[in-house]
């Protein structure tokens, strides 16, 4: 069961909305449904929907067990960056989802993982995400840890809550970025008319920083770099995108249509992984070669700007 205490910020919203932004992996329909079927309290009292909260409320929800399907081992390649008894990470290719879920029960790394690892991978995260304590959109590509055991789990994780691991992407966006360097420091949350998109602008945003540097200019594009603080879904695509610099390739959050053929949703790697290893205690990184779609497209660009 989780609790949630109501603040004044929270206040008059309407308690599907609330837990849909907090519950981010689930949507508002399945909120809806758990509410309506008794596994949401407010204040001890079972509640509907449309319920707006007060400050100071207390909100419990107990989410129920889901009957998941088996998920199959599959024989699929890896591209391992780094492996022992503890860890294993990964450069993740594009079109590859990281965990199954609904209309994605095959061909995830998750099966991928099983088929490699066999049993050892963590159980914290239950049958559908066996040693997951991150990921990456399907379209990014790049590197992933994966944990082998409950122990890793919980450091990993607990570094995650803490912002203590290093992780660096590369992409290409429109438009030439003036300044060499710069942050956006900006809430991310769910969109509040669109609930397949996050926005900076948002109600209950939760707090996003990214740090961002020019690595070369084409003229309408420009390469950058990009450390994360935080790491909110879809936090790089959403920010660049609220400064006039979407991504190159990303139809969600930039032009419907792609000015290169052949790409396959948003030009985003993630290049630097480090952590601290869950038992040695000493710092650990890895870095992703680009792949080639990404090798591509800077050639043509500097070619074209020759």
């Amino acid at each position: 069961m989780k609790e949630f205490s109501i603040d004044l910020n929270s206040e008059g919203q309407r308690i599907d909305l609330y837990l849909s932004e907090q519950f981010e992996d689930r949507s508002r329909s399945y909120i809806q449904k758990i509410i309506k079927d008794g596994y949401v309290k407010v204040n001890q009292k079972p509640v509907k929907s449309n319920y707006r909260l007060s400050f100071d409320d207390r909100v419990e929800v107990t989410l129920p067990e889901a009957k998941e399907p088996d998920i199959v081992p599959e024989n699929i390649p890896l591209d391992i960056l780094y492996e022992d008894q503890d860890i294993i990470m990964i450069n993740k290719p594009k079109q590859m989802v990281v965990h199954p879920a609904p209309g994605h029960y095959s061909g995830t790394l998750v099966n991928a993982l099983m088929y490699h690892c066999g049993n050892e991978l963590s159980g914290i995260n239950g049958c559908m995400r066996p040693g997951i304590v991150h990921r990456i959109d399907m379209d990014t590509t790049g590197s992933l840890v994966i944990c082998k055991n409950d122990k890793a789990h919980q450091s990993l994780s607990e570094q995650l809550k803490v912002h203590s691991i290093r992780r660096i992407y590369v992409a290409i966006v429109h438009g030439n970025i003036k300044e060499d360097s710069g942050t956006v420091n900006a809430p991310v949350g769910r969109h509040p008319t669109d609930r397949k998109k996050m926005s900076t602008h948002c109600k209950n945003g939760r707090e996003a920083i990214t740090h961002y540097k020019v690595l070369e200019r084409f003229g309408d594009y420009t390469y950058i770099q990009c450390e994360l603080e935080t790491g909110r879904t879809h936090q790089i695509r959403v920010h660049m995108a609220s400064i006039g610099h979407p991504l190159v390739g990303d139809e969600v959050y930039g032009p419907k249509k792609c000015p290169f053929k052949g790409l396959q949703g948003q030009t985003l790697h993630a290049r630097t992984l480090g952590i601290i290893h869950p038992s040695t205690g000493e710092y650990l990184e890895v870095n992703a070669p680009l792949p080639e779609y990404f090798i591509e497209l800077l050639d043509r660009l500097r070619n074209i700007c020759r």
